[in-house]
């Protein structure tokens, strides 16, 4: 598939690009090498090959939830400079 310095003039204008000529002869050399890169890979026989999202098996990673108590309150709020009621107690910053 060849693709022509028209084709290029407008889809720089649907994505709103202004090209020099230079930078439009440049592009429609760039996307014609892509398209018959791609055109060659068409070309292979890929009819027993099946279809994947990813070309490595994916596990998963994460550990199974444990239940377990939680760390007692007295013992988080021990390091707080200030506290009240069981909660942080902190400078009001907002006006």
């Amino acid at each position: 598939m060849k693709i022509t310095k028209k084709e290029v003039e407008y889809v720089a204008r649907l994505a709103r690009l202004a090209l020099s000529e230079q930078e439009k002869e440049k592009m429609t050399a760039q996307l014609d090498s892509i398209l018959q890169y791609v055109d060659t890979l068409n070309k292979l026989d890929t009819k027993d090959v099946e279809p994947t999202s990813h070309v490595l098996p994916l596990n998963n990673v994460w550990r199974e939830d444990m239940i377990r108590p939680s760390t007692p309150q007295s013992e988080i709020l021990a390091n707080a400079p200030d506290q009240a009621e069981g909660f942080y107690k902190v400078k009001k910053v907002i006006e």
